[in-house]
């Protein structure tokens, strides 16, 4: 099992008297921040039985391999985590650290990619390589190596600096004693980095620049370094992110945050909310130099994972978390929104996919872990969009780009025509799942004019994603044009599916070019496709208990009337996946049981490749009375 350094004495404050529920006021220190949704997850499905957010655009930025290292990092290394992001100078950046197997288990990397518009990543490269004690300096007895450990990877100066940042540490434990200091280096503008220092050493030991690898910064020659590095020290809000590996027994920290993982962000009435690990929030009336007494907030459900929160650019708030007191079972990854920072409601999906994990290693908790934002004043990407940052399984890494104002229903008829959108741009209203072996873009649309969704897979193990929520109907009127090159080689399965995550219609285009439909229970092959040409699909459904569907190709009725797969009382959205439906690993799947690496899982499939254009959907809104 895990040891949580900081659950001790979190239990320890709340036991002491300081939630105070009995006195507890929304708003106040007592309840910082409170859900009013009602709504929270079904735990035995990915998804959560939750809502869309509309619009969410999550692209894979490293994608593992070990035995081809080459493919990905260029080490084959697969415990990957503690995602960074920031924006500076017409470029994001992404910073997270490495292992070869196993969190807490040496050696330890950071390595840092960019990008320059969240979906085109160069291939990441080491920023803070393995630690190597200077020559005479033994590894303290009850340790095993080196590792890196972070809860903050950027910070952008007054003066338009960029650092970089990480924590040297002895394995496997980072914290307090363990902990050797925390190093920085200056990416410059083009591209460049500068040399590695050490900004703060652990103030539970001895280290200092006489026993350790790198210089203190003070010795740098660049002045204007040496300033800026001197601006973070004094930038309260930003180094209380460092406090989880150092306690600041040198009286760095001055007061008490028995918490881990800090967010913080600003509330309209101008006080800071912090935000913690295991649903723990604070107030701070002056700036962030002190917060009230840690509480923990009843109605936010979270566990070991990290809470991100921050106001959006629509003026309004968002917290993003995983709605699970689980450790090892970090999904959904959903948002919830409000408009003073105080009150939140609508539970939606951010990320609702869980793919199976290739390699296995200690603590490599499924689904969505970690997530982080852009921290105030590490940039603002053009757009009105909240950028997102967490590995997936502790594994591959991830960005999101969520739209806002955040929404979940769509009112009135869709026409998505792709003619008049940029190629290779975002996709408006459409929420997009591409992993870098299986990606999604706007390309040129083969024999016609125009742009079309394009969807390729060659993942052994995942899938290409798009689906499109529409004004939730019983009884939707809905269409679409579907182009199958004569090179494909895998299948597109297509769902009409309800709020909850229920797919009562399901057809599938095979490998062979064969077109599938679920009358019932029952699949049925209705005809081939032929290859290299445009064909359009009709669907009309009821979608009630007892409902019924009809299929036309071409314009040719295929199947009239067939039962739906599931009962349900509407649909709200049609899902295009280049892979089967999948709801492993659930919350039995072992989590800490050895086993090989998945069977091909450095290699590509042939490639499945389809076209979509021209999503019409009509019908008048649903009647749930």
């Amino acid at each position: 099992m895990k040891f949580h350094y900081s659950l001790f004495l979190i239990n320890l404050f709340l036991f002491l008297g300081t939630r105070l529920e009995s006195k507890a006021q929304t708003g106040s220190i007592h309840e910082p921040v409170r859900y009013i949704g009602g709504v929270s997850i079904d735990p035995a499905v990915h998804e959560g039985r939750l809502r869309y957010a509309i619009g969410v655009e999550s692209r894979q930025t490293l994608r593992v391999n070990r035995s081809r290292p080459e493919l990905a990092e260029g080490h084959g290394w697969t415990y990957n985590h503690a995602s960074s992001l920031a924006y500076w100078e017409g470029k994001f950046y992404q910073q997270y650290l490495s292992n070869p197997v196993d969190e807490h288990i040496a050696p330890g990397q950071t390595l840092l990619l960019s990008s320059p518009d969240g979906k085109n990543w160069s291939k990441p490269e080491v920023i803070f390589p393995p630690y190597q004690a200077p020559e005479g300096v033994e590894v303290p007895e009850g340790y095993d190596g080196y590792m890196m450990h972070q809860r903050m990877g950027f910070y952008v100066t007054s003066g338009g600096r960029l650092l970089t940042l990480a924590f040297y540490a002895h394995a496997e434990d980072p914290f307090q004693e363990g902990g050797i200091g925390r190093v920085v280096r200056e990416i410059y503008k083009n591209g460049d980095l500068g040399p590695i220092y050490f900004i703060r050493y652990s103030s539970h030991t001895q280290w200092d620049e006489t026993n350790t690898s790198y210089p203190f910064y003070t010795s740098s020659p660049d002045q204007g370094f040496v300033e800026a590095c001197e601006e973070l020290l004094g930038n309260r809000l930003i180094t209380l992110q460092w406090r989880d590996e150092d306690r600041g027994l040198d009286g760095f920290y001055q007061g008490e945050f028995p918490g881990s993982a800090l967010s913080y962000y600003t509330r309209k009435d101008g006080k800071i909310v912090g935000l913690w690990k295991r649903s723990v929030t604070a107030l701070s009336e002056d700036g962030g130099h002190t917060f009230s007494p840690v509480t923990k907030v009843p109605t936010l459900t979270m566990a070991g994972g990290k809470v991100w929160g921050q106001a959006t650019p629509d003026g309004r708030f968002a917290l993003v978390y995983n709605p699970i007191d689980l450790d090892e079972y970090r999904y959904p990854l959903i948002t919830i929104t409000g408009e003073d920072g105080i009150i939140f409601d609508d539970m939606v999906l951010v990320q609702g996919e869980v793919p199976p994990r290739r390699f296995f290693g200690r603590w490599k908790d499924f689904g969505p872990c970690y997530v982080r934002g852009i921290v105030p004043g590490n940039g603002n990407p053009p757009g009105n969009d909240m950028w997102l940052t967490y590995s997936m399984n502790k594994e591959d890494m991830w960005v999101s780009r969520v739209p806002t104002p955040i929404r979940h229903v769509v009112e009135g008829p869709v026409e998505d025509h792709f003619d008049e959108l940029e190629r290779d741009g975002a996709v408006p209203d459409w929420n997009i799942y591409a992993p870098i072996w299986a990606p999604i873009q706007l390309d040129t649309s083969p024999e016609k004019e125009g742009l079309s969704l394009k969807l390729m897979d060659e993942d052994p193990y995942d899938y290409a994603r798009a689906i499109r929520v529409f004004e939730e109907s019983d009884e939707p009127d809905l269409s679409f044009t579907f182009y199958v090159p004569n090179q494909n080689k895998g299948n597109l399965e297509i769902d009409l599916v309800d709020r909850f995550g229920n797919r009562p219609v399901r057809m599938r285009i095979d490998s062979l070019g064969n077109l599938w439909a679920e009358d019932g229970n029952h699949p049925k092959k209705l005809t081939k496709i032929e290859y290299d040409r445009w064909h359009h699909i009709q669907l009309k459904a009821t979608a009630t208990p007892f409902g019924n569907y009809s299929l036309w190709l071409n314009d040719r009725l295929l199947i009239q009337d067939a039962e739906l797969a599931e009962a349900v009382k509407s649909v709200e959205r049609v899902s295009f996946r280049t892979g089967e439906y999948r709801d492993l690993p659930n919350r039995k799947t072992p989590n800490e049981d050895p086993e090989p690496p998945l069977p091909g899982a450095d290699d590509k499939v042939p490639a499945a490749i389809f076209y979509i254009d021209d999503l019409s959907v009509r019908g008048s809104p649903a009647n749930l009375n």
